[in-house]
Formats: C-alpha cells, sequence, structure tokens
C-alpha cells in the first residue's frame, strides 16, 4: 500500500515538473454553513431527553489555481465554531489533473467519503448519528466506521464509464491534531462507486471499507433516483478489532429510506437497524426539507428509536422533534 501511494505522489510531482510560472496566486473565497436547531425528546432513561438546543457552524476557505498544463492546485481549509482543543475540522490541499486526484492533508478518507446511506432530509436522520445529540443512548444503529479527518494522503482515479476508486493511507489514527503523533494505529481506507443515468433514471453504487489494527469495517449501498422520488439501502459490518484489540464485539447493520421532491419542499422517512453483539437497536424518522430562499432551508424531523440490551440497565427507547434553520454561505 505505501508502494501504491508514494508512486501516486511521484507521478503528481512530474506532473509539475518544468512549469513556468505564469499561473495566478491562489486567492480563497469564504464559505460555510451555520445550523441552528430547537428540539424536544422523552426517553426511558431520561424522561427530559438532552438539550433543547442544539448547533453547527463551519467556516470553509478555499482556493485553487490552475498551471499552464492544466493541472488544478488548490486548498480548503474548515474551522468548526463551537471548536474544543482544535477548532480546525479539516484541512487539505488536492491536485487534479488527467491522473485523477490527489489529497494531502487532514480529511475524511475515500471510504468516508465514497459511502452510501439511505436518504434522509431532516436535521436528525436515524442513519447519521445525530440522535446522540438528542437521547441518551452511544448504541445508535450504524453501518459505516470512518475513522475521521487524521493526516493522510489520497488517491482517486479518473472516473471511467461512470466507474471512480479512491484510496487512504494513513500512518497514525493519532495525528490529527499533533504532526508529531506517529504511536497511533496505520489506516487504509478505500473504496469503488459507480454514478449513471438512464433515460430518467439515475443510479449510484458503492463499496468502502476500511482496516485498522487486526480489524476491517465493509458497506455497500446504493441510491436510485426515477421522477421525484430517491430509493436507497446500505448494509456494513464491522470486526471487534477494528481499531481496537480490546473490542467485545462484532455490528452489522443496515438502513433503508425514501425521498420525495415536489418544488420547493423535499420529505423522507428513513429507518436504520444496528446488532451490536449484546443488543441491537433501531431507529426511524420522517424528515422534512423547505427552501426558503438561497441558502436558508427550513428542516425537521420527527423520530423514533429503541435500544434492546441484555443488560436491562441499558434498555431504553423513545421519541422526539427537532426542527430549525440551516444557512449555507
Amino acid at each position: 500500500m505505501k508502494k501504491i501511494l508514494v508512486a501516486s505522489s511521484a507521478l503528481v510531482a512530474v506532473a509539475f515538473a518544468g512549469q513556468a510560472q505564469a499561473s495566478e496566486k491562489i486567492s480563497l473565497s469564504v464559505g460555510g454553513f451555520m445550523e441552528q436547531w430547537v428540539g424536544v425528546a422523552d426517553e426511558d432513561n431520561n424522561a427530559e431527553g438532552k438539550n433543547k438546543f442544539q448547533s453547527d457552524t463551519e467556516v470553509h476557505f478555499k482556493g485553487a489555481t490552475t498551471l499552464d498544463n492544466g493541472i488544478e492546485v488548490g486548498v480548503a481549509i474548515e474551522f468548526g465554531i463551537e471548536g474544543g482543543d482544535n477548532a480546525t475540522d479539516e484541512q487539505y490541499l488536492y491536485v487534479n489533473g488527467g491522473f485523477g486526484q490527489v489529497k494531502l492533508g487532514a480529511e475524511d478518507g475515500a471510504a468516508g467519503d465514497m459511502t452510501i446511506s439511505a436518504p434522509a432530509v431532516g436535521p436528525v436522520g436515524a442513519n447519521d448519528g445525530d440522535l446522540t445529540k438528542w437521547i441518551s443512548t452511544s448504541n445508535m444503529p450504524n453501518n459505516s466506521w470512518d475513522d475521521g479527518d487524521d493526516n493522510k494522503l489520497t488517491y482517486y482515479t479518473p472516473v471511467f464509464g461512470g466507474f471512480r476508486a479512491g484510496v487512504s493511507y494513513t500512518d497514525s489514527a493519532d495525528a490529527e491534531a499533533n504532526d508529531q503523533t506517529t504511536n497511533g494505529r496505520e489506516v487504509v481506507s478505500g473504496g469503488v462507486e459507480y454514478n449513471g443515468d438512464f433515460d430518467a433514471v439515475s443510479v449510484s453504487v458503492a463499496a468502502t471499507g476500511e482496516s485498522k489494527n487486526d480489524g476491517e469495517w465493509y458497506n455497500v449501498g446504493a441510491n436510485v433516483g426515477f421522477a421525484n422520488f430517491v430509493v436507497g439501502a446500505s448494509y456494513g459490518e464491522k470486526d471487534k478489532e477494528f481499531g481496537d484489540s480490546t473490542g467485545t464485539y462484532d455490528v452489522d447493520g443496515f438502513d433503508v429510506g425514501v425521498s420525495y421532491a415536489m418544488d420547493a419542499a423535499t420529505v423522507s422517512a428513513t429507518y436504520a437497524f444496528s446488532d451490536y453483539g449484546n443488543g441491537e437497536v433501531g431507529a426511524a424518522d420522517l424528515g422534512l426539507a423547505y427552501t426558503l430562499g438561497a441558502g436558508v432551508t427550513w428542516k425537521s424531523s420527527i423520530f423514533w428509536f429503541e435500544d434492546d440490551a441484555d443488560n436491562n440497565a441499558n434498555d431504553n427507547d423513545g421519541f422526539g422533534a427537532v426542527t430549525g434553520l440551516a444557512l449555507s454561505f
């Protein structure tokens, strides 16, 4: 794997060789989003649910330049405004050309970027992990376990007949906030996807996976669009050894959903399920996304979940509703 990625880097270096410095200097543009949500939840383990207000805000700086031979070189820097010890969410450079795309920096790996899930348009999807912001459980439905934004090298092939492949290599899973940290585990991430249109039908299919420590996870997913509908599903499995040799159980899960667009509004219904060894958890949501204007969308979700654990103390179920605005800029 290291040889493949080193060869990819060398390919890009050769493409740069002999370039005249006639291209324009990179100028950064500002973008991002702000999401503000209000919600209520009721659950057995916590009658009042968790926080009734949630927010998610990021500011993005992006820019690119094109060299004389047509190769594009760009940069992306994303800041999470909620902060923490390290407010930088992602930062990476990329090179695009006839050879495909190379990325270097802290960003999701190929598997995380290429994984396909069932459609869910509301602020709280049964399959997107956001339920844990509103209710008290750590066993949410899941079938994709991307390792995150560690520093890595990623290569994507050009698109051939709708097909594209990608692979990422991380030398240390602990190196996101500290370039000196090299004692974390290596991570290899990859995927293959297909996107095509057939008259009035669009098809997206992907198979992705990741290896860390002595274990792996795998996912397959597909979305099909026709008329105003999108129907999709995905399935994934994770070894208990993935990332942690002390893991206690294997995990598998699936999701299925459908969305329908009508003028400015899109509605969706999504269900997700996961078997985590000593229990199982299921969740469902109804979502609404309504475009009020350029960059302004009103979103709402009604959700339900049930966690059946062998340990009765961890059993939990409940429901809730969330609404708010998503602004993009």
